[in-house]
């Protein structure tokens, strides 16, 4: 029997179709893509005809892969007994095999030879690798399924686009990380919404929306932000696993076909470029039950679920932050007065809350936005710590307290101002701990405290020009 079959992780009939498209389009090559601990895409490429294999008995993988920081330097004694990890399977650098997921099969429309497949990492004796973050998603769906709940979600991502001018291939360049590429602006920004801004990025945009649709992403809408080449993305809802896997494979997909037209896209929040502005990550998220939005409130906007659900999310918000703001970069953003929160408190279709609840009594679309994020989450991460808490807020009846029309003014908890202030309440968060594991909890922890600890020996631009001839 194949790996897939003993641990009845797959049908038969969805290998089987697959490899029927692989042969239909005449592909070339399948990309085998796990999502790793930063939500970056990795994995191998193999020939058409090792598909048959690949997808029984999976590829293998390095461990060492999931223990890498953001600049892909190993921050864990691999070579230590349990591989630092206190796990036998991952000792010595040793192998886990990628096994793919035939509901995330496509074909790439920018790279039409090419299969693509979402994979999960498993240990040789059937186990999941634990610290795989898609798994971590599943467990909370599956929690939720428990009390009889469908998890919806819905994107709205903000991100850059530029001209690339100098990509820094240069041998000098080459490092971790190597130099960031040189670019040029496609707007100047500052017309928000503007049809003028929108054609100028149109030429991009459209090579972009053909793509992204032929992918099969719910794409809803593209819109001019208004920061200097800035814009937003906006897909329609869907539940389970879908929007985390459609936010891989879109950032991934986005990154490609620009690079490949002389284009440089980046998700990072807030690039060191004169005057361009912020981007966020706003999640919608709702319940569902029986087919029916839990959410939805027959005389009021809110129903009990989704108050405490809310009153979950306020409750553990800084703590939250970690994983919905993982990158020292991302807390630039969280200023007062710049339609992104600084505080953990909510409002009714307000845009400076950390949650801005919308809809209306008995509206089937009403849901809960959180504007917290950055667009270089993790998304299984993100959602499955905002799903986390929001349980944990239903099962411990968590009153949000009432709504603020003043978001920067109301009195209510900071959210932290730096990504070792968040990792310092993820650890103290007990639930956290309860709805992910103390072993994972710490894993994620030292991995960020190494790249915490690398910024801080940099002199930055900012000391020198404040020190060097003053003193």
């Amino acid at each position: 029997m194949s790996f897939v079959q003993r641990h009845g992780l797959h049908a038969e009939a969805d290998r089987v179709e697959i490899l029927r498209q692989i042969e239909a389009a005449g592909l070339g090559v399948l990309r085998l893509a796990f999502p790793d601990q930063h939500g970056i895409l990795r994995g191998k490429t193999i020939m058409a005809s090792e598909a048959r294999g690949a997808l029984a008995n999976g590829v293998a993988m390095t461990t060492t892969l999931l223990l890498k920081d953001s600049s892909h330097r190993t921050v864990f004694p691999v070579w230590a007994a349990g591989g630092a990890m206190g796990e036998k399977a991952m000792e010595g650098a040793a192998d886990a095999l990628l096994i793919p997921d035939p509901g995330t099969f496509r074909i790439l429309p920018w790279a039409p030879h090419t299969g693509w497949i979402l994979c999960d990492a498993y240990f040789a004796d059937g186990r999941p690798v634990p610290l795989g973050t898609r798994h971590l998603l599943r467990q909370q769906l599956s929690r939720a399924a428990e009390q009889g709940f469908d998890y919806v979600t819905g994107l709205e991502v903000e991100f850059h686009l530029f001209r690339l001018t100098d990509p820094k291939l240069a041998p000098s360049d080459a490092g971790q990380p190597g130099t960031p590429p040189d670019i040029a602006l496609l707007t100047q920004g500052y017309n928000y919404l503007t049809e003028l801004r929108y054609d100028q990025l149109d030429p991009i945009l459209e090579i972009l929306r053909r793509d992204i649709q032929a992918l099969g992403l719910p794409l809803r809408s593209m819109e001019v932000e208004y920061g200097p080449s800035q814009v937003e993305f906006t897909f329609g809802p869907q539940s389970g696993l879908a929007s985390a896997d459609a936010m891989v494979l879109f950032r991934s997909a986005v990154k490609q076909v620009a690079r490949r037209h002389g284009y440089h896209a980046t998700f990072m929040c807030r690039p060191r470029i004169p005057n361009v502005m912020s981007s966020g990550w706003h999640l919608h998220q709702s319940l569902v039950r029986d087919g029916r939005n839990a959410f939805i409130g027959e005389d009021t906007l809110l129903s009990d679920t989704a108050r405490h659900f809310l009153g979950g999310l306020l409750h553990h918000a800084r703590a939250a932050s970690a994983f919905s703001t993982p990158t020292i970069n991302g807390f630039r953003r969280y200023r007062p007065m710049s339609l992104a929160p600084d505080r953990a408190i909510w409002g009714i279709d307000n845009r400076g809350v950390m949650v801005r609840a919308l809809g209306a009594p008995g509206d089937p679309a009403t849901r809960l936005e959180n504007r917290v994020g950055e667009p270089a989450a993790n998304p299984y991460l993100y959602l499955a710590s905002q799903l986390a808490y929001g349980l944990e807020g239903i099962a411990a009846q968590r009153d949000p307290g009432p709504p603020a029309d003043t978001p920067y003014d109301t009195e209510a908890p900071l959210l932290p101002r730096s990504l070792a202030e968040a990792i310092a309440a993820l650890e103290d968060s007990d639930a956290a701990r309860d709805a992910f594991g103390a072993g994972f909890i710490d894993y994620f922890a030292r991995m960020k405290r190494a790249e915490i600890a690398r910024f801080e020996t940099e002199v930055s631009e900012w000391e020198h020009r404040e020190y060097f001839e003053l003193f």
